[in-house]
């Protein structure tokens, strides 16, 4: 019998390594360097915050036809995934209880990145619906109360909706990606390209570095720089409005350890001391700067946080990518570098009726609220 012809089954398998990098890597968006198969490797051998890894596989005989990853915690911390206004609201409880704010929870999609369900080609409804109960019975079978689908574009989710709503999903925002296109012959093309005042701006901190005594550069390999990678990045954290996942030592080991992964470091030393960097990974035509770590004591002076980006924007455009994606924050400085937003929703559910509805009735407005205040305008 054709196998393209059989009925579709739905099995969870364990870890990445039970799927073939090649049919993997034909699944993924091919311009996503964040969905590369040794970046989920490298979060299975690292720490990053996620107790259990799953991977709902669609099959059609032996052919893997659809992947729905899923990410579980057991106690993800509450007051660390909301706006600072929920945050100050939740602090006596913080201080008194805290153990009553940890929510065992599965994201399904990509714990680091945009959320995605791979496939061939458009889904039918029955097929949906069978992934999405698969990542229900996952989350019973664990324990994982609350099951989110994370940070998904509108073109992702649309299919999903039915399925979703079926099973008591509600919708609520994300915080947008930033995403900048480089159709550009250089950099000097690019910037000239921006409007006056940006344009202005981003002279004036380009020669406040150039002054600054630091320097930049681009490396492929940076084993030795990781312990100064990891002090730099939790400055950033310790400072982040909302905090999801933290990377250790790990998992940046296990990224440099793997095979065919095209990843850079935009490093600035001050002398042989690392005080910047932006983590970049390329596929594609696309490229991400993924993780950001700055020395606070001279990143204002030397306006560090723009001249990084623009390091990577640099060094996007020199290898031809034409895009690049930025994380989830400051999003006035990368409206600026002429990036545009990439809107996101989160889909939730709770496995329980009254958590559900508590739910529904609560985490929309606390979304909305967080997502409004991060786009708001700052000095």
């Amino acid at each position: 019998m054709d196998s393209h012809n059989e009925r579709p089954t739905v099995e969870v398998l364990s870890g990445i390594r039970d799927i073939p990098v090649d049919v993997w890597q034909e699944l993924a968006p091919p311009d996503d360097p964040m969905w590369a198969w040794q970046v989920f490797d490298a979060m299975e051998r690292g720490a990053i915050g996620v107790d259990r890894f799953g991977y709902a596989v669609l099959r059609e005989g032996a052919r893997i036809s659809a992947v729905l990853p899923m990410s579980g915690q057991r106690a993800l911390r509450l007051e660390n995934v909301v706006g600072p206004r929920e945050r100050r609201l939740l602090a006596p409880v913080v201080r008194w209880a805290p153990r009553t704010l940890g929510v065992p929870m599965l994201f399904c999609g990509h714990f680091i990145g945009q959320g995605h369900l791979l496939a061939r080609e458009p889904l039918s409804g029955p097929a949906l619906e069978a992934l999405v109960a698969a990542a229900l019975g996952f989350a019973r079978r664990h324990r994982l109360g609350t099951v989110v689908f994370k940070d998904f574009g509108e073109r992702d989710l649309t299919p999903l909706r039915p399925a979703l709503h079926a099973h008591g999903f509600f919708f609520a925002p994300a915080l947008p990606d930033t995403e900048l296109a480089l159709g550009h012959g250089s950099f000097d093309a690019y910037l000239a390209a921006l409007p006056a005042k940006p344009r202005r701006n981003a002279r004036r901190n380009i020669r406040v570095f150039e002054g600054s005594g630091l320097r930049m550069e681009t490396l492929t390999a940076f084993g030795p720089l990781l312990p100064d990678m990891l002090g730099l990045y939790r400055q950033v954290m310790d400072r982040a409005d909302q905090v999801l996942d933290v990377i250790d030592g790990s998992f940046l080991r296990a990224l440099q350890e793997a095979d065919g992964l095209d990843e850079r470091l935009v490093a600035c030393f001050e002398g042989r001391r690392l005080v910047g960097y932006l983590h970049c990974f390329l596929r594609g035509r696309g490229m991400v700067a993924a993780r950001i770590g700055m020395d606070y004591r001279l990143a204002h002076a030397a306006r560090l946080y723009h001249n990084l980006h623009y390091a990577a924007i640099a060094l996007g455009i020199a290898e031809g990518r034409e895009h690049i994606r930025f994380a989830q924050t400051a999003y006035e400085p990368k409206r600026e570098m002429g990036c545009v937003l990439v809107e996101q929703s989160y889909a939730m559910t709770h496995l329980r009726p009254l958590p559900r509805a508590a739910l529904r009735a609560l985490l929309p407005a606390a979304l909305r609220s967080a997502h409004a205040e991060a786009l708001a305008p700052r000095s």
